[in-house]
């Protein structure tokens, strides 16, 4: 057993142990998932080669990059994930700004938040695809009802999380704003909201996921750019590479994207 310094307080000694047995298993996990990745792509390229896979139906790494190389020299793959990437944020934006708007309106009315629960859950409970078609009609094709439907995607499901969580705050710091004499805005701002500071992000990371679902969903139905149109196009004219690569790039934005909330939620909360 390693013993600590004589001039070193134990408790910092293996404080600091501590603190390096967890930066060497964070290193061993990242190194996992990249050997993991790599001998998955190994192995799916190996078995196109040998045609254990029909490469045509199923591609393979190989076919993707030269897919994506001829989609970068003409420009088209930029337009699709420009297209998707706008989109998906700006209804994310919406969701979030809608999402404090209405469960404050909820909270601040226990009347209206009672009457409007049942609706909130039935509406959050419906199919999203199925009210696309409406939108199309109420709204036309276009930019708008791609972003409306992406909206309505997440919204019901983060105002009933976060109102929960809103209800959920510590009724003793409540009853000491009272006490102190303030008024039922300084509740919300110096109690329940920084609160739910960490919930909010919790569902944010949900939400961008709902979001971009929701995009692709509308994108499907009344686009002619994005990665949704382009993953039905090539569905309609049997380019499976358009497919398997538009695919491939979600996962890439949506990756990317949770990670951008995970670093600003780390910089919000220190």
């Amino acid at each position: 057993m390693i013993q600590p310094p004589n001039n070193q307080a134990p408790a910092s000694w293996h404080q600091e142990q501590f603190l390096k047995n967890q930066k060497r298993h964070t290193r061993k996990i990242r190194l996992l998932r990249i050997l993991s990745f790599a001998a998955f792509l190994i192995l799916w390229e190996t078995a196109a080669d040998f045609g254990w896979i029909d490469s045509f139906i199923f591609s393979s790494p190989s076919r993707l990059l030269l897919c994506l190389k001829s989609m970068i020299l003409d420009g088209s793959i930029w337009q699709h994930i420009s297209i998707t990437l706008l989109e998906t944020l700006v209804s994310f934006g919406l969701v979030i700004a809608l999402t404090l708007l209405i469960t404050i309106l909820l909270w601040s009315n226990r009347t209206l938040s009672e009457t409007s629960e049942p609706c909130m859950v039935v509406l959050n409970s419906l199919p999203k695809s199925a009210l696309a078609p409406l939108l199309i009609v109420w709204l036309g094709s276009g930019c708008r009802t791609i972003i409306v439907t992406g909206l309505s995607v997440a919204i019901f499901g983060s105002i009933l999380s976060l109102y929960r969580g809103f209800m959920d705050v510590d009724p003793n710091q409540i009853k000491l704003i009272r006490t102190l004499g303030g008024t039922r805005r300084n509740i919300l701002s110096r109690v329940v909201l920084p609160s739910n500071i960490p919930n909010l992000f919790s569902i944010m990371k949900v939400d961008i996921g709902l979001c971009l679902v929701g995009v692709i969903i509308g994108e499907f139905i009344s686009s002619r750019r994005g990665l949704g149109y382009m993953i039905i196009y090539g569905s309609q004219i049997f380019k499976l590479d358009w497919i398997i690569l538009g695919i491939v790039i979600l996962c890439l934005i949506a990756l990317g994207l949770y990670q951008a909330l995970v670093w600003i939620e780390k910089k919000c909360l220190k």
